[in-house]
């Protein structure tokens, strides 16, 4: 992806000075994905532009309750006006108020996450730019626009393209070249079946193989759901269908790879219940990014994490009766435990991967290693 994303800068040359990258790297990472604010709740940023609902969306909705009423079709999720441009002219009116108001903060903020600022500075583009109403050089022309002004620092414009013309055209690429067939086999990171639940049983087992998904996820309850984090993506998924990629990528695709989920129906779920979900942008996020479920494909290694990197990024863990620095005990986080029983559980597998040697080694070093994977096996979920 860093090459091809070079290749695309230099080829078009946005935010280059010659051949030398403004800021002198193509990544300005380091500037940017910083934690919330010490002590804020809100990022303090205007609210975003939302469409206004017409006859179309009217008539849109009675189809769908009577769909529902006549047994055609089930959701999940709560009904609620439609938030996500979906035509030309929205798109733009939604690409014109990001630029003018959050995109200043999208880049040290783009990885952090508030309980209480549910879009951040995000652009909520997703939508329109898989629909096809809104083109990608718009997009990042507006951004390189905002930056040439003054209006947008280089920092920000430049995660901004990065995730555009990087990583999205990126999977959009993969999609192509990987084919439709790819991960329809794929089986969780050392995955150990469970028993099927009876509705999974009735309909025939997955493809892939790893733990079904289980009932309160598939329906986004998150009534029994103790840590704070997921409920908090649950309910918001389950309210609005969308969530910015560190919740879909650190909380929910981190919880199903360290639970062995099947990443086929995991796929599947993710393509259904999110409102940008389609099927050429998902099987690379989640097969092969999210779930590593394609050998190291698309990744060059699995997305896990403990605890202490949700506390960073977030504001969930103080308000949580788990601690992100405990991984034995009633108050073990189960992101934290859950990740050494995870390296513990895929260990033969990625035993050879260059990139997993220092926490391998770490945790053949836990001196509490089998009370802990002792512990998450008996785990009551969730």
């Amino acid at each position: 992806m860093e090459a091809h994303y070079e290749r695309v800068r230099r080829r078009e040359g946005w935010l280059m000075d010659g051949d030398v990258p403004l800021g002198g790297a193509f990544s300005l990472d380091a500037q940017n994905r910083q934690p919330p604010p010490r002590g804020a709740t809100t990022l303090g940023l205007p609210g975003p532009w939302w469409p206004t609902e017409d006859e179309v969306d009217e008539e849109v909705r009675a189809d769908l309750d009577r769909w529902e009423r006549d047994g055609l079709v089930r959701f999940v999720g709560r009904d609620d006006r439609r938030r996500f441009a979906v035509t030309a002219d929205e798109a733009q009116a939604a690409l014109d108020d990001f630029v003018a108001v959050r995109l200043g903060d999208f880049g040290p903020y783009e990885d952090a996450v508030l309980t209480n600022d549910r879009t951040m500075a995000h652009s909520l583009l997703s939508v329109p730019l898989n629909l096809g109403v809104l083109d990608p050089r718009d997009a990042i022309d507006a951004a390189l626009r905002a930056h040439e002004r003054g209006a947008a620092p280089l920092a920000s414009v430049e995660g901004f393209v990065r995730q555009i013309a990087g990583w999205r055209d990126y999977v959009w690429h993969l999609y192509w070249w990987l084919g439709d067939d790819y991960g329809s086999d794929a089986g969780a990171l050392g995955a150990r079946p469970s028993a099927p639940e009876p509705e999974r049983a009735a309909r025939g087992p997955a493809v892939g193989a790893g733990r079904g998904l289980p009932a309160w996820w598939r329906e986004l309850d998150a009534t029994e759901v103790d840590a704070v984090c997921l409920t908090v993506a649950l309910d918001d998924l389950r309210d609005h269908g969308w969530l910015h990629h560190i919740q879909r990528l650190m909380v929910l695709g981190n919880w199903a790879l360290q639970r062995g989920y099947d990443p086929v129906e995991l796929t599947a779920w993710f393509t259904d219940v999110f409102v940008d979900g389609t099927d050429w942008v998902m099987p690379a996020n989640v097969i092969g990014m999210s779930q590593h479920a394609d050998g190291g494909v698309v990744a060059s290694k699995p997305y896990a994490a403990g605890g202490r990197y949700i506390d960073r990024m977030t504001d969930h863990c103080g308000g949580c009766r788990f601690d992100p620095t405990v991984r034995l005990g009633p108050v073990a986080c189960p992101f934290t435990a859950g990740y050494w029983a995870f390296l513990d559980r895929a260990e033969p597998e990625l035993r050879r991967n260059p990139r997993m040697q220092r926490p391998l080694q770490q945790m053949r070093a836990m001196p509490d290693r089998d009370r802990v994977i002792a512990q998450e096996a008996t785990r009551r979920m969730p």
